[in-house]
């Protein structure tokens, strides 16, 4: 018979950025112990409860004794266990001896072990029962261990203050001060961290009374919330949470990201929303540091109205339910005063001085030590976007003036504040010193992507900018021979790459990655620290754009098809793909695969490159003349159609080729004794590879 199960430890406030890990990690640790050590039965489910004072889990269909288990035990090989005469050696005798003291057998005989073989040689084994374990002492070992391992950030040391272990020492992530162990309505025995288990707990600080005993697991979470009023489980507080908070926000849109979510969630038992209110005053300052200054401070949600502008009013989520809020919101609205006003401070200081007059100070900030200061890496990045927007046919002096104040705004008091607006704050001080927009777009579009899935810059110079901020940090930082190793990337080198193949894939900008790499290189001319990974870099984005492709459902042989030729240009890479897709489609798509790669593995045996055009007097073979023929009358509508950026066309035009490629390798002799035709043959297939290649390395698609 199965009973459900409940383990609660009451504690202090526990961490509030880990705590729903800390929730998970509790009950996955007890359910996992109690499963190895068969205490639960088929179908039992774990549901765990976080609140800031608690980690619980309930489990359903827990055994009150684990199952009796079937063992075999290897005792020793027959040749030790054995002496000359075949009579059992001492090492046996002591060995049987001390299983039968672990299994509780009075004793055990030679001729109760089992002989088999064990891999090359014969061994004794001994079979037994194992009678099951009862709970008490399966689930101590398994909440010792969940305790042994949850993620604690950091570990208190303190004493305990009551009970039998009062005056002892415990190291936890907050002092506990109670545990409940409940097996249907029965206590199970336990202790951990000084405490003795029971069915009392606590509720909410203010708003319950004394102690709550919890007569089941069934009644936990409805006796917690009527009486305690406490919402235990972590999950369903946060959507509470959320509800409330688009029920309050009336028209108007929350700003409620999942981080500040999941915190809020966590600093709350009993949730509730309330409206207040800052002065209309400190609309005039970017909202982007009145919203960051409300989550970031005080866990607040801004709401802005349908055209995304702030409202000055904000929601705030409280841990206590009165019906009379007013000192709460007034509480609230007075303390988040200073904060805005300090924004605004900030503000008004930073546009004292213009982003250009703070170009000379970048000198003061290190960059790298072998790579130089901010100002020097300012002026590398500025000389390789004007370089960026020439190959473009794009305004190279607004390239330059954004790269020179892309990273000014680092030197300001609001983002020494708040880091995260940087490039938001160089933006705004950008228009109020007049810089041209694009100018001033640049300074906040330069970081994009700034992760996966991020938008690309949308100015030319943003993006002219972001590709020199990028390439320079790429080639600069690996050119000092601190490329990324492993799953180590301090440098986020894989994300600067992804961003350059992004935008060069996304934006169809027509510029070739070794000049690039080129370009960049020559930035550190003259440093001795620095040895240009051109060729190392390469390769990177090269292997960084099959993963790209990758995700966007293309098959790896079709990746591989395209990239293998390490396509300079990237503005068609996906129209190759595209073509590459279909192709792969067609019946005869396999045939001219396998061909194809059949030629490639000939043409690479030829010692030295095959030269000279093909001659159409040594053609003897009639499959070898139909070949050619074929050849010929298509070439000029597969380069036409390439020309034309009909990838898709040429391809399927060559799909045409298949007979009279198949009757070539029936009939005809590639390496035949005569040198003239042997050669003639292979300047045949040279020209036939070069045709079915020109799009994509179809010989990629062959199983």
């Amino acid at each position: 018979m199965t009973q459900t199960l409940l383990v609660e430890l009451l504690t202090e406030e526990l961490p509030p950025k880990v705590l729903a890990k800390l929730g998970d990690a509790f009950a996955n640790g007890i359910f996992n112990g109690l499963k190895s050590r068969d205490f639960l039965d088929e179908g039992a489910t774990a549901t765990a409860y976080a609140t800031p004072r608690r980690l619980a889990v309930s489990i359903s269909k827990v055994r009150a004794t684990s199952l009796d288990k079937a063992i075999r035990e290897k005792v020793l090989p027959v040749a030790v266990a054995l002496d000359a005469e075949g009579r059992p050696s001492a090492p046996l005798v002591k060995k049987l001896a001390a299983l039968a003291a672990q299994t509780g057998v009075p004793v055990i005989t030679p001729d109760q072990l089992e002989r088999a073989q064990d891999g090359k040689a014969e061994s004794y084994f001994y079979n037994y029962t194992a009678k099951g374990t009862a709970l008490p002492t399966g689930l101590q070992a398994a909440l010792e261990e969940a305790v042994a391992k949850l993620p604690i950030p950091k570990v208190m040391s303190y004493q305990r203050q009551h009970g039998r272990a009062a005056g002892d020492t415990v190291h936890f992530v907050r002092p506990a001060h109670r545990l409940i162990a409940l097996h249907g309505k029965d206590v199970v025995p336990l202790n951990i961290l000084g405490l003795d288990a029971d069915k009392i707990t606590q509720g909410h600080r203010f708003l319950s009374q004394g102690a709550i005993s919890i007569d089941s697991p069934e009644t936990y979470v409805e006796t917690l919330i009527s009486k305690g009023k406490v919402i235990p489980g972590f999950n369903e507080r946060k959507e509470k949470i959320r509800l409330d908070l688009l029920g309050k926000a009336g028209g108007d849109k929350v700003l409620m990201p999942e981080a500040l979510l999941d915190e809020v969630t966590a600093l709350v038992e009993w949730p509730v929303v309330y409206e207040c209110k800052f002065d209309d005053q400190f609309l005039a300052v970017p909202q982007e540091c009145l919203i960051l200054t409300m989550q970031t401070n005080q866990k607040y949600f801004a709401l802005t109205d349908a055209n995304g502008k702030l409202r000055s009013r904000f929601l705030i989520v409280s841990n206590l339910e009165t019906a009379d809020p007013r000192h709460i919101i007034q509480g609230n609205e007075r303390v988040v005063r200073p904060r805005l006003s300090d924004a605004k401070f900030f503000f008004e200081q930073d546009k004292k001085k213009s982003l250009a007059e703070r170009v000379p100070l970048l000198a003061n900030v290190v960059y790298h030590n072998k790579l130089g200061n901010q100002l020097q890496r300012t002026e590398r990045v500025k000389a390789l976007a004007g370089a960026i927007a020439k190959l473009l046919g794009n305004d190279v002096a607004l390239a330059e003036r954004g790269a020179l104040l892309a990273k000014t705004d680092l030197l300001t008091d609001m983002v020494g504040e708040f880091p995260e607006l940087q490039g938001i704050m160089g933006t705004y001080y950008a228009r109020h010193d007049g810089e041209p927009d694009e100018v001033a777009l640049a300074a906040s579009e330069h970081y994009q992507p700034r992760f996966a899935g991020d938008a690309l810059p949308v100015s030319a110079t943003g993006t002219a900018v972001a590709l020199a901020d990028k390439l320079e940090t790429l080639v600069g930082i690996w050119g000092i021979g601190l490329q990324p190793t492993g799953d180590k990337d301090p440098f986020a080198l894989r994300r600067h790459a992804l961003g350059v193949l992004r935008m060069l894939v996304e934006k169809r900008l027509p510029l070739a990655i070794p000049v690039l790499l080129k370009e960049a290189a020559a930035l550190f001319a003259g440093n001795s620290n620095f040895k240009d990974p051109g060729a190392d870099v390469s390769a990177f984005l090269y292997d960084r754009l099959r993963g790209l492709l990758r995700e966007r459902n293309y098959a790896q042989n079709e990746v591989e098809a395209v990239v293998a030729q390490q396509p300079e240009v990237l503005d068609n890479i996906i129209e190759r793909l595209d073509a590459v897709q279909a192709f792969a489609a067609l019946p005869e798509a396999d045939a001219l695969a396998a061909a194809n790669k059949r030629i490639t593995n000939i043409l690479k045996k030829i010692e030295g490159n095959v030269t000279g055009p093909v001659q159409n007097g040594l053609l003897r073979e009639t499959a070898e003349q139909a070949l050619y023929s074929a050849m010929l009358l298509l070439k000029p509508q597969v380069d036409a159609a390439y020309a034309q950026g009909n990838f898709s066309g040429a391809l399927k035009a060559l799909a045409q080729l298949r007979q009279n490629v198949d009757g070539f390798f029936n009939d005809v002799m590639v390496n035949a004794e005569d040198e003239q035709l042997r050669n003639n043959r292979q300047a045949l297939l040279a020209e036939l590879h070069q045709m079915l290649n020109q799009v994509a390395d179809i010989s990629k698609l062959a199983a």
